[in-house]
C-alpha cells in the first residue's frame, strides 16, 4: 500500500512539473508516465541520429517548436530560424545537461563558458582570426593540401577506403600549425583524435545508461578506466602545444620585446600575452577547444564532401572544369585572388554543409520567459536549436531533402539570413568560419586537382556523436586524374 501511495505521489508530481503550460509548445509524441521521453535515448548512435530526425519533422509539423522530458526535465526544441536567432541572443547561457557532460572533454573555452568569460575571452580572441590573419595561414593550408595528396597516394587505385583519418591528421596539424604557432606530427595527431572519438562515445553511452549518472557505480566500472585513460591522451595534446609554445613565447620575449609583432595576433600568442589576464586553465581551456572546434567540424565537413561529389559524376565534372579554367594544366599553390572564383566549389561546400549538417543542434538554458512567433518559453528550462531543422525548412524548397549545389547559384535561395547557420547563430556563434571556408576549399583543390573520386552516399549510414558523422558505408575510392 505504501509503495502504490509513492508511486501515485511520484506520478502526481511528474505530471505537475511535465505539463504544458499556457503558451507553450505542444509535447513530443511518444511520452510516458514518470520517464517522460527517456526512453528514446536508448538505442547506438545510428538509431540516435535517426530519433533525433524524427523529432525535428515532428517539430516542424507541429508550428516549429515542441518539447521533451527526459524524467521531470523539460527541454524545448526549435527548428524556425528567427525563433532560433531571437532566443541565441537573449539567452546566451549554454544548457546545464549536455554542455555540463561536454565540459570534461573540451573543457571551459569559448564553446561552453559561462557568459561572463566567454565575453572577456572572446573579446581578446576575436582579433587573431579578422581577414588579414587567416590570409596569411595560406601558406600553411597550401603545405598541408600537398601533404594530403602525397599521403593519398598509397590509396589510389587500390580500392575503398575510409578517408576520415586522413582529414583529421590534416585538419589538427594545420590548426596547431597556423592558430597556435606549433608543428604537431601524424602520431600525436591521430592518438589525439582515436582517443577523443572513443571519449565521446563512452560519454554517450555513460548517458544512455541511468544507473552509471551515479558516480558511485561508474567509477568502478572499465567504463570509467578507459574515460580516465582517453582523456589523459586527450590533455596531453594541448599540454605539449602549450609547452613547445611557452619556450617559443619566453626565448622572443628575452631576445626583443619588440620583435614578431605579428606573432601576436595568432591565437595562442594572443592568450599568452595576456597571461596577467587569464589563469593557466583558462588558457588551457582555450587550446583544446581550439584543437577540438577547428578541426573536428572541417575534417568531417570534407569527408562528407568528397562522399558526395564521388557520388555525382556531374558535380564532380563542373568542379574539374571550374578548376581547370583557373589553374589549366599547372600545380601551382592556391592563390589568394583564386579563392574568390572557386565559386562553383564553394557552392558545393555550402551545399554539403546545409545538407549534412555538421553540428545538427546546440543548446541553451532558458533563464527568462520569451515569446516566440507561436508560443512562449517559459525560464528554467532547456532549449535545443536544431540546425538540421532550419536546414529543412520549408523556405528551403521542395527539394530541401537533394543534395544540390546549383541552388546557391539561382535566385530562388531563402531570403532569411537565418536560413543557412553551419557556424551556429547569434552572439555566440563560431569564429573560425572564414578559416574554416579558406582552408577547406585550399584542400579540395589540392585534392580534385590529381585525384578523381568514386562514392555512393546511397550507402551512408549516420551516427549522432555530438555532431554527425559516418558510421558505414562511407567508403571512397580514388583515381589518378585523366589530363
Amino acid at each position: 500500500m505504501t509503495i502504490l501511495l509513492l508511486l501515485a505521489l511520484l506520478l502526481l508530481y511528474w505530471s505537475w512539473v511535465a505539463r504544458r503550460r499556457y503558451g507553450e509548445p505542444p509535447i513530443a509524441s511518444g511520452s510516458l508516465p514518470l520517464i517522460g521521453h527517456g526512453h528514446k535515448i536508448f538505442g547506438n548512435s545510428i538509431q540516435l541520429w535517426e530519433k533525433f530526425k524524427a523529432l525535428t519533422h515532428e517539430c516542424i509539423q507541429k508550428g516549429h517548436a515542441v518539447y521533451f522530458l527526459i524524467g521531470t526535465k523539460k527541454f524545448y526544441v526549435l527548428t524556425d530560424p528567427d525563433d532560433i536567432n531571437l532566443v541565441s541572443n537573449i539567452c546566451l547561457q549554454k544548457d546545464t545537461m549536455f554542455a555540463e557532460l561536454s565540459k570534461e572533454l573540451v573543457g571551459e573555452g569559448l564553446i561552453f563558458a559561462d557568459v561572463m568569460t566567454w565575453k572577456r575571452h572572446r573579446k581578446l580572441i576575436l582579433p587573431t582570426f579578422n581577414q588579414k590573419v587567416i590570409e596569411s595561414f595560406l601558406p600553411i593550408f597550401n603545405i598541408q593540401g600537398r601533404n594530403l595528396v602525397k599521403e593519398l597516394e598509397k590509396k589510389c587505385g587500390n580500392g575503398l577506403f575510409d578517408s576520415g583519418s586522413f582529414f583529421k591528421q590534416t585538419a589538427l596539424q594545420t590548426v596547431c600549425a597556423t592558430t597556435m604557432g606549433v608543428e604537431v606530427d601524424r602520431d600525436k595527431a591521430l592518438n589525439f583524435y582515436r582517443a577523443y572519438d572513443l571519449s565521446i562515445y563512452r560519454g554517450i553511452e555513460r548517458f544512455q545508461k541511468f544507473w552509471l549518472q551515479f558516480d558511485c557505480i561508474y567509477n568502478y566500472t572499465k567504463m570509467y578506466k578507459d574515460k580516465e585513460s582517453c582523456l589523459k591522451t586527450v590533455r596531453a595534446l594541448p599540454e605539449f602545444v602549450l609547452s613547445s609554445k611557452h619556450k617559443v613565447f619566453k626565448l622572443r620575449n628575452e631576445k626583443d620585446v619588440n620583435n614578431d609583432k605579428k606573432e601576436k595576433n595568432i591565437f595562442l600568442d594572443q592568450l599568452l600575452s595576456y597571461s596577467d589576464e587569464l589563469s593557466e586553465k583558462e588558457i588551457f581551456d582555450e587550446v583544446r577547444t581550439m584543437i577540438v572546434a577547428g578541426t573536428d567540424t572541417s575534417s568531417n565537413v570534407l569527408q562528407f564532401a568528397l562522399i558526395l561529389i564521388g557520388s555525382y559524376p556531374n558535380v564532380q565534372e563542373k568542379i574539374f572544369n571550374e578548376l581547370k579554367n583557373i589553374f589549366g594544366d599547372s600545380n601551382r599553390d592556391v592563390e589568394k585572388n583564386d579563392l574568390s572564383e572557386l565559386t562553383y566549389l564553394e557552392a558545393v561546400l555550402k551545399e554539403t554543409m546545409r545538407y549534412y549538417v555538421m553540428a545538427p543542434f546546440t543548446a541553451r538554458y532558458i533563464d527568462k520567459e520569451i515569446k516566440l512567433k507561436n508560443y512562449t518559453l517559459q525560464s528554467g528550462n532547456n532549449c535545443f536549436f536544431s540546425f538540421y531543422g532550419v536546414h529543412r525548412h520549408e523556405m528551403w524548397g521542395k527539394d530541401a531533402d537533394q543534395f544540390r549545389p546549383e541552388r546557391w547559384f539561382e535566385n530562388q535561395l531563402p531570403s532569411n539570413p537565418n536560413a543557412f547557420i553551419p557556424f551556429s547563430i547569434g552572439k555566440r556563434n563560431c569564429i573560425g568560419r572564414s578559416f574554416a571556408m579558406m582552408f577547406m576549399k585550399t584542400i579540395l583543390t589540392h585534392v580534385l586537382r590529381r585525384y578523381t573520386i568514386l562514392a555512393d552516399y546511397t550507402r551512408l549510414k549516420i551516427k549522432l556523436d555530438v555532431l554527425i558523422k559516418p558510421a558505414s558505408g562511407h567508403y571512397i575510392s580514388i583515381e589518378h586524374k585523366m589530363k
